[in-house]
């Protein structure tokens, strides 16, 4: 997994929980990583999961709400870091139907050995699309948390609805409905 994933956490930790909470998350000894992170670097998936294991236990707070916050700090975050990709469209659903057609490749020529989740996107309505997201890290909160964080960006109030989910969380089903 891309560093940049790693050093966003750390941030998102430090700015809501403090840097003592950095400390006591990353200590443990089963990161491969030794909890040190570059952005550039890559890391093993099984890092990540540790940290918001710890992260987790420090807290109270399901693993799964914690990947739905994280992945909506690092929407704001990206769209700050990358505002291009922002600019070029003027609607979440806009941005939603370009995460493979365009993001992703653009990801992938600045990072070619990223293991990126795959998105498919079904129009229903201008103000409707239904997204499939895969991938076998399972994170599927912390897509909603992007698509959330993304619509509040285009200053969107959406009702994100998960619809169906393999029953390893492996494919899940989106719908993404804008509320008047």
């Amino acid at each position: 997994m891309k560093g940049i994933v790693f050093t966003e956490l750390m941030e998102m930790v430090e700015d809501r929980f403090g840097i003592e909470m950095v400390d006591r998350i990353i200590q443990p000894k089963e990161l491969v990583s030794k909890g040190i992170f570059t952005s550039v670097g890559t890391y093993p998936f099984s890092d990540l999961v540790s940290i918001l294991g710890h992260l987790s236990q420090a807290t109270g707070a399901s693993i799964p709400d914690l990947e739905k916050v994280f992945g909506q700090y690092l929407a704001g975050r990206f769209s700050k870091m990358y505002l291009p990709f922002f600019q070029r469209v003027n609607t979440v659903f806009e941005l939603l139907d370009e995460v493979d057609s365009y993001i992703h490749i653009e990801v992938m020529k600045l990072y070619p050995d990223a293991e990126l989740p795959q998105f498919e996107t079904v129009r229903k309505a201008d103000n409707m699309i239904e997204m499939i997201y895969r991938s076998q890290r399972k994170m599927f909160p912390f897509a909603e948390g992007l698509i959330d964080a993304s619509a509040h960006y285009f200053q969107q109030k959406v009702k994100i609805q998960v619809l169906e989910w393999n029953s390893d969380g492996a494919e899940v089903r989106f719908l993404v409905d804008e509320l008047a």
